[in-house]
């Protein structure tokens, strides 16, 4: 009986020890890098990884326009977005016509299954 209560706990012990290691490779996931560029009326760029076929195609891409003085997607106003495709030797994302809107820009990938997220650096439209 003593044998068997500590070959259960043993086995609950490794369970909960690799609970934790998916967890923690969960929330790690391969580096993503975004870029934006001012394009007339819109705002286009690229998205790369080191898992591209995972982390970088077919991944959504969101423009926000700053609200105050440093990028924040939870409060910032969405511009536009678009999913980034095969272009080249890298995969491009393009918003098309955004308007003619002033102000400090950049794009955002959320955070997805194996891959972080990704920001841009901010771009100022006068």
């Amino acid at each position: 009986m003593i044998r068997r209560a500590v070959s259960i706990s043993a086995a609950l012990g490794a369970a909960a020890m690799l609970a934790f290691a998916g967890s923690a490779v969960a929330r790690s996931g391969a580096p993503t890098t975004v870029t934006i560029k001012k394009e007339s009326d819109g705002f286009f760029g690229f998205v790369d990884s080191t898992k591209p076929n995972k982390c970088a195609n077919n991944r959504e891409v969101t423009v926000y326009k700053e609200k105050g003085d440093s990028p924040d997607p939870s409060s910032d106003k969405k511009v536009g977005s678009d999913t980034a495709q095969p272009n080249g030797d890298g995969y491009m994302w393009n918003t098309g016509n955004t308007g003619n809107q002033k102000g400090d820009f950049y794009a955002f990938a959320h955070r997805i299954p194996g891959c972080k997220k990704g920001i841009s650096k901010v771009v100022t439209r006068h």
